[in-house]
């Protein structure tokens, strides 16, 4: 595979395309079957050519750790993430740099030659900027990026309790300890897959609703590695083990944060 420089790497070559939208008038639960059939964790509320903002995991988690149940709520209503336009022609660095800075999703807008009003032609994900990085040299050090704080619950703990912790602490997954040496891992997609696209009550025990094996790697692993795992199995996260012990965890957006620190 040919290296190449960050310059090199445009937005329109890495992002997600068509993008699939719903109209605001649509209802939630319609739009998580969307999210559900479509395997997507981002869904674009968009009235027209005019989008409105993103409906992403995070929100479903909110609502229901504070709701126990989802609103039957027009997404018109509904509480979407805010994003930051960007061009296919935006060099990945600079998508990087401005995915961090302004902590929101990356939409990518061309204008059309014909009617000369910019259009909705994709979506940047951390990972699909990961993706991009993968083809440079560089496997810059995650030390300052990853998370240290690791939050556990028990697998007889339930799911309600584990998005609670979730939203509490501001993260998008909780370890489930099973034993001191075996762990499993409670996500924000799961909790879209396995519980919300099942139609699984938040009182059931999180135990059965969580991801076992989990794909681990070892602390000091650096940022291109850790990016081949994730892209690999299809993850947005990635436990780091010390003494068979979850020790860390590092996300595709740490990554694009590890990538964006390092440059020269």
């Amino acid at each position: 595979m040919k290296l190449q420089t960050e310059n090199d790497l445009k937005a329109g070559d890495f992002m997600s395309s068509p993008v699939v939208t719903a109209n605001p008038g649509m209802h939630l639960v319609d739009a998580i079957q969307i999210m559900l059939l479509k395997s997507i964790g981002n869904l674009v509320v968009a009235d027209g050519e005019k989008v409105v903002g993103i409906l992403t995991e995070r929100e479903l988690l909110q609502y229901l750790a504070l709701n126990i149940t989802l609103p039957n709520k027009e997404l018109k209503y509904v509480l979407t993430q805010k994003f930051t336009r960007i061009t296919p022609e935006t060099d990945i660095s600079n998508a990087a740099k401005t995915m961090i800075s302004k902590k929101g999703r990356l939409l990518v807008f061309q204008k059309d030659k014909v009617i000369g009003a910019e259009q909705l032609v994709g979506i940047l994900t951390a990972s699909d900027i990961v993706r991009a990085y993968l083809k440079t040299s560089r496997n810059p050090s995650i030390e300052g990026t990853m998370t240290n704080k690791i939050f556990s619950i028990s697998p007889d703990s339930t799911i309600l309790a584990a998005i609670k912790l979730m939203l509490k602490k501001g993260i998008g997954s909780v370890v489930v300890s099973v034993d001191s040496k075996s762990y499993a891992i409670f996500t924000e997609r799961d909790l879209l897959y396995k519980v919300l696209g099942k139609d699984i009550l938040p009182q059931e025990k999180v135990g059965s609703y969580c991801t076992y094996p989990v794909m681990t790697a070892k602390l000091g692993i650096g940022a291109k590695d850790a990016g081949k795992l994730m892209i690999k199995h299809k993850i947005k996260r990635l436990p780091l083990v010390q003494d068979e012990k979850i020790v860390a965890m590092v996300t595709a957006r740490d990554l694009v944060e590890a990538y964006q620190r390092g440059r020269k």
